[in-house]
């Protein structure tokens, strides 16, 4: 017999070490310029150890390395600002007159410059690769979590457990308080929630506006102000009324979560057709028992 998955279960379907880059660009952001800093300040120290062992004519590419790095795995703002810093360390550390940010040389002027246009492009080459790459990871490991769970769903005995394995789904895609529940008068039949954040009498309002209307209401949108849950109608071929709710961070909420959303519905709705085929047949064997 199939057993329920937790959120921490599903997390664990594709391999974690993929997202080793995804992790450090959710660093605080404070951290991510602090270690930009300290890659310029060692490409400082290796440049001007260099500079003094050997003659070398390119020392400025070694300030490249940083916005390379910083761009991998730190994102763009802490890139340019690895960038920055190499053009001005280069400037007062290793050109003529030392220690100060003047240049005499009209070559040296030539050489920060091209320094700090090359850190420019390679940050923002280098970010944008990156991002797609995070990009590409992330879908692989969301479209295993919804791989997974409509395997689950399948193998649920009841409806209890269906609106517990979507609850565990989308908690898991989205990392947010979730709400999936099975519309009814007053209340609903079924309520599974995720996170920290109790539904209100004004979600409650907000989730049937949504059933009654077919459309996704938004959170804390007129008419229904302070709302903390965007809902999304789960509409079945025999009359079940279903609302999946996310309560998204205004900050941090994703550009497109209704095409993942709208996928997990459509299973719900698959699910909940099936349970009710499955009490209908049972019924009617039941009756013909009966007879």
């Amino acid at each position: 017999m199939s057993t329920l998955r937790s959120p921490g279960e599903f997390e664990l379907l594709p391999d974690p070490d993929t997202l080793t880059a995804l992790q450090l660009f959710k660093a605080p952001m404070v951290v991510r310029y602090v270690l930009a800093v300290a890659m310029t300040v060692i490409a400082t120290v290796v440049a001007v150890g260099l500079d003094n062992a050997v003659t070398i004519p390119n020392l400025s590419l070694v300030f490249v390395v940083p916005v390379v790095i910083a761009a991998v795995f730190f994102g763009l703002g802490p890139s340019l600002c690895a960038a920055v810093l190499g053009a001005l360390s280069y400037n007062f550390f290793l050109t003529e007159p030392r220690f100060t940010l003047r240049v005499d040389d009209p070559a040296s002027i030539w050489a920060i410059g091209l320094l700090f246009v090359v850190g420019l492009i390679t940050s923002a080459v280098a970010s944008t690769a990156r991002r797609r790459a995070d990009d590409a990871v992330l879908a692989r490991r969301q479209a295993g979590i919804v791989r997974s769970y409509s395997r689950d769903i399948v193998a649920a005995g009841e409806p209890r457990a269906v609106f517990s394995r979507t609850a565990n789904a989308l908690e898991t895609l989205f990392q947010v308080p979730v709400i999936v529940m099975l519309m009814s008068e007053p209340l609903g039949d079924f309520v599974e929630r995720r996170g920290a954040i109790e539904p209100r009498e004004v979600d409650i309002d907000a989730a049937r506006s949504s059933l009654t209307t077919g459309a996704v209401s938004v959170a804390d949108v007129y008419p229904f102000n302070g709302s903390r849950f965007d809902f999304w109608p789960v509409m079945t071929s025999v009359g079940n009324r279903a609302v999946i709710g996310l309560a998204f961070d205004p900050e941090e909420r994703p550009p497109q979560p209704g095409t993942l959303v709208e996928i997990i519905a459509s299973l719900l709705a698959l699910a909940l057709d099936r349970q009710h085929l499955r009490t209908g047949s049972d019924s009617v064997a039941d009756g013909q028992g009966a007879s």
